[in-house]
């Protein structure tokens, strides 16, 4: 939407669309779906179920229903079918671990303005680091399993052997690959604190034969093992600056074979950087939280060359918000 086409109720809608988001993050964080799961309560039923004010449930409820995710019929409440599909823990495709993480941002958002004239992130509630580490490492796994079985297949990996995962959390798009060429073999390089969930991640796949862990601080240390065939860096490269970013590329690089294929999983801006949209906005996510951006499609192609990839491409993929791949292949 350009500048000329805002209307007065575009801004007052976009001003006040962070009260949507609270509301259904407080539907999240009560479990109010997971209450609702096959069920249709009446009102006084609900409440006691979330052990909650009645007042405050019917007011929480409505506005859900208003905005579709609840129904509301002859004073009873029930899920609509996308309520039950995502918001539900008893659902196998819940995001109510994203929706949470997001709550546990907003207080940073909500202190953008002093991000902006300090240039540097700002101090935010602490909602207990196990909390806020856990949403965040269920979250990111619930978006990788709707993206990775259908990126997975599409990126050749034919005669590659062995896939460095660098940064990769619980694995999600290491499983995939190795589900998707049978000869591979990965090695997911990250924290510690993420290896028992990785570790128990990958064995529900039944690939705990194929697929290692590797602890490590990737922006510290060396990166270990290889030499890999492939290199699959997802979601990483924003939450450093350019220089960082620069780093990890040629660790990334150095531990590749020669004609190994590097991969860059981001969201990618263009090269102007004011398009798309959400990468912008993610780039905002990051001034409030570090010192991270998005990058534009040229700024990573110049990382990818100082490291000495060449044959630079931009993936046909497209995920959702605008996120998508640069591959490279490392000279010998």
């Amino acid at each position: 939407m350009s500048a000329t086409e805002w209307t007065v109720g575009d801004l007052l809608n976009t001003s006040t669309a962070y009260w949507r988001g609270c509301t259904l993050q407080a539907g999240v964080r009560l479990d109010l779906f997971t209450a609702l799961d096959g069920r249709r309560l009446k009102l006084t039923d609900l409440a006691a179920k979330l052990k909650s004010d009645e007042r405050g449930t019917e007011l929480l409820s409505n506005a859900l229903a208003a905005m579709g995710l609840l129904v509301k019929d002859e004073e009873c409440y029930s899920n609509s079918p996308a309520a039950g599909e995502f918001l539900s823990q008893k659902s196998s495709r819940y995001l109510g671990h994203i929706i949470l993480h997001h709550h546990h941002i907003l207080d940073g958002w909500a202190q953008l303005d002093t991000a902006v004239k300090t240039g540097h992130p700002v101090e935010t509630r602490s909602y207990g680091e196990e909390n806020e580490r856990q949403s965040f490492l269920l979250g990111m796994f619930n978006l990788a399993m709707g993206i990775a079985p259908k990126l997975a297949p599409q990126i050749d990996l034919t005669g590659r052997k062995l896939l460095l995962d660098l940064g990769g959390g619980p694995g999600t798009y290491a499983i995939h690959f190795c589900l998707a060429n049978p000869e591979l073999k990965a090695v997911i390089y990250d924290r510690q604190t993420t290896e028992p969930f990785a570790r128990q991640t990958v064995e529900k796949f039944k690939l705990s034969e194929r697929i290692d862990f590797t602890a490590g601080d990737f922006t510290m240390d060396p990166v270990a093992g290889g030499p890999y065939d492939a290199a699959w860096l997802s979601h990483i490269l924003h939450s450093h600056g350019p220089e960082e970013c620069q780093i990890l590329i040629e660790k990334a690089a150095a531990a590749l074979k020669p004609g190994g294929l590097i991969m860059v999983h981001e969201f990618i801006l263009d090269n102007n950087k004011d398009a798309p949209e959400f990468p912008a906005l993610f780039s905002l996510n990051m001034l409030i939280h570090n010192n991270g951006r998005s990058y534009s499609e040229e700024e990573l192609v110049t990382m990818f060359e100082k490291a000495g990839i060449s044959e630079i491409h931009r993936h046909p993929f497209r995920g959702p918000n605008d996120s998508s791949v640069l591959c490279g292949i490392v000279r010998s």
